[in-house]
């Protein structure tokens, strides 16, 4: 985790921030993708364009995923999570539209 502390550490906590909320709306919003993705093949499993549909979303979503997990250390530091947020908000990155849950509850300064 140090490496990954290391990393951010010349980025501000407001830039940090910015990032965190951007990347849980991208998981969110690319997940929605991923599953248009997922309905598509199993309809067309023969078809070229949903196969690169597929491919090239999947990829993107995995993208995503990892930026959300690499900035959950930060995010844990910034925001003051213990030890049961910080698992919920890992938890989340795993069930679908969790992440803009995170974002609008757990990513927040005045939480009580």
């Amino acid at each position: 985790m140090n490496f990954i502390e290391n990393l951010f550490a010349k980025y501000s906590e407001e830039k940090i921030h910015t990032w965190f909320k951007q990347i849980c709306m991208a998981e969110a919003l690319s997940w929605l993708f991923l599953f248009s993705a997922m309905i598509w093949i199993r309809y067309d499993r023969e078809g070229l364009l949903p196969t690169i549909y597929i491919i090239i979303i999947g990829n993107i979503h995995g993208l995503f995923f990892t930026l959300y997990l690499l900035l959950l250390v930060p995010a844990r530091r910034i925001f003051k999570w213990d030890d049961e947020d910080t698992v919920f908000a890992l938890l989340s990155a795993f069930f679908p539209f969790a992440t803009i849950w995170v974002d609008k509850k757990l990513a927040r300064f005045d939480r009580e």
